[in-house]
């Protein structure tokens, strides 16, 4: 270790650093820099360097030498990161075993177009997105190399990865590399997306000549650490530098109340603790908190507060009366009728051919049956909602994509197309098998919150496209698992504010004055996002404003609250 210029990270340098060091080399990111600790001779330099950091990237120092010393040149301003160091020997590595099939996902260079994608999957993960244009200025920067992970099916990009050529950055004499900046998107049905990434920048590494790869990973991510150690990699005695800020705050603050919030109440209750705003948590499973600013006090359950009034919570609770609200003010609503009997149910299937049962209160999708076609279906999905609630409601099926608009005020805050959980076959694993891998993933992806049940429900989906439980779906085949896109059900959402047709932003602003809400979400079906045709299915006086990146819904409706502490919003302020 001691003639080892990269960990070696005390008194002088090996030789084998004579022409390296006094380089002092910084390679930027898109995120920000990272700068080669081994390269600089004077701790003062490095110290000098990181505060040189821009407003809104994230700089660091890896290979950092007597990091005790750097810290004590600045010390209220620099931090050690928190993350352990690992090394893959690339020499040594055996052949790759093939871990994304080649059917589902395709591993290439990215390019300039691929940027907003890139850059949607950094904001959901809440780490720092790349500058504008940093992709397409990748031909001169010939050290960084970019990959993404790209859906056969569909050309969505899945996942990326960064890599540095440290030969080529400062002529490394240990011939190395490192990866940085890997993220997947969380709502990738794809299996194996990051394990493919890491394996095909180890690949291009290794084909360049490259004796080692290394990466951070943050001590406590155990699951993380667990699979690269199963890859191959080591750890290594590396330290990292960086400078305090508001992206990396939350590693260096110190551990986090254990108060066991869901994401619907901690991401306002953080946004709060942001802005100097007292949070009183009064009961974290409920998710009930109040906010205080100086004699100003709000009560809230999530984005629910005590604003909005009993009168109109009631007009969104009950899902009949709110259409027949929003019906009165000649919005586009879906026919709808309460249903009695079976008679009842009989009569609206033989009207429309293909109906919704649902109960008139609820959330969240639960007791929902969608596009029942045939008598049987209708009648044993009425029998088993009208076993569980008192009132059942029928209403017409829209074909179409399920919109889900926040508005917060008088402004359309977020608008995000919501798609049932899809599993993609490998032609090895049964469909049960395959939906509870989903649902892990899921539920990982959303602190608990969305998860695949498999029920009647899902059953009965299956079985109108011809399959079972143990059914072996072929390879590469995608399947549709429920018809409910709703999150909390295993759904996926995807951004579409900038898209939204006006004709659909003024309705969900008529709506939501109709119903005398201040805060609310609805639910729309609409042919496309971009045309004005729609039908807005129901109304959610208590919306959940996670997972809607990278609209900034949060600090929307803190500014609603409080907009003495509206302030421009750091870009992406997340740890990473």
């Amino acid at each position: 270790m001691e003639d080892t210029l990269s960990l070696k990270h005390w008194g002088t340098p090996p030789k084998n650093g004579i022409g390296t060091v006094g380089k002092c080399v910084a390679v930027h990111c898109g995120w920000g820099r990272v700068l080669f600790g081994q390269t600089f001779d004077k701790p003062e330099l490095l110290a000098g360097r990181l505060m040189e950091e821009e407003t809104g990237e994230r700089d660091l120092a890896i290979y950092v030498r007597d990091p005790h010393v750097i810290l004590s040149m600045a010390p209220q301003t620099l931090f050690m990161d928190p993350s352990h160091s690992f090394r893959l020997n690339l020499r040594e590595l055996p052949a790759t075993a093939r871990v994304a099939d080649s059917s589902m996902i395709i591993f290439r260079p990215a390019v300039a177009e691929d940027e907003a994608a890139v850059n949607r999957i950094y904001t959901s993960r809440g780490m720092v997105s790349l500058k504008p244009g940093y992709l397409g200025e990748l031909d001169h920067r010939q050290c960084v190399t970019v990959l993404v992970a790209e859906s056969v099916q569909d050309g969505e990009i899945l996942g990326v990865v960064m890599g540095i050529d440290h030969t080529i950055a400062f002529d490394d004499p240990e011939e190395g590399s490192s990866l940085w900046a890997l993220a997947v998107d969380s709502q990738a049905a794809v299996p194996a997306v990051g394990i493919g990434l890491v394996t095909a920048l180890a690949d291009h590494f290794r084909a360049a000549g490259r004796a080692f790869m290394d990466l951070s990973v943050m001590h406590d991510n155990a699951e993380a650490i667990k699979l690269y150690e199963k890859m191959g990699f080591e750890r290594v005695p590396v330290y990292t530098v960086k400078k305090k800020n508001p992206i990396n705050e939350s590693l260096f603050i110190g551990p986090q109340r254990a108060e066991n919030l869901n994401i619907y109440a901690k991401i306002i209750v953080d946004e709060a603790r942001r802005r100097g705003i007292h949070v009183d948590i009064e009961d974290a499973a409920a998710g009930l908190f109040t906010l205080t600013l100086g004699g100003r006090s709000i009560a809230c359950r999530e984005s629910l507060s005590e604003l909005t009034s009993a009168v109109a919570m009631s007009r969104c609770d009950d899902k009949a009366l709110t259409h027949r609200l929003l019906a009165k003010a000649d919005l586009k609503m879906p026919g709808q009728v309460s249903l009695r009997s079976r008679d009842d149910v009989r009569a609206f299937l033989e009207k429309y051919g293909r109906i919704v049962i649902k109960p008139a209160r609820g959330e969240q999708g639960q007791g929902v049956f969608v596009d029942l076609c045939s008598e049987d279906e209708a009648i044993t999905a009425f029998d088993e909602v009208r076993d569980q609630v008192d009132h059942v409601i029928g209403e017409e099926f829209v074909n179409g994509r399920d919109l889900r608009i926040i508005v917060i005020g008088d402004e359309v805050a977020a608008a995000a197309v919501r798609r049932p959980p899809r599993i993609t076959g490998d032609g090895q694993h049964s469909i049960q098998e395959l939906i509870q891998r989903l649902s892990r993933r899921r539920a990982a992806a959303t602190g608990g919150e969305s998860r695949i049940p498999i029920d009647d429900e899902t059953r009965r989906c299956l079985q109108a496209q011809g399959h079972g439980m143990n059914s072996i779906l072929g390879d590469g085949v995608v399947l549709e698992v429920r018809k409910t896109a709703n999150l909390h059900c295993g759904g996926t959402i995807h951004d579409v504010t900038d898209d939204l047709h006006p004709a659909l932003r003024d309705a969900a602003l008529a709506a939501r004055q109709v119903l005398g809400i201040p805060v609310v979400g609805f639910d729309f079906m609409v042919p496309r996002v971009d045309g004005p045709d729609y039908r807005i299915i129901e109304a959610n006086e208590r919306p959940g404003l996670a997972n809607h990146e990278p609209q900034p819904t949060a600090q929307k409706f803190v500014d609603f609250l409080f907009p003495e502490t509206r302030h421009e919003l750091v870009k992406n302020p997340a740890s990473g």
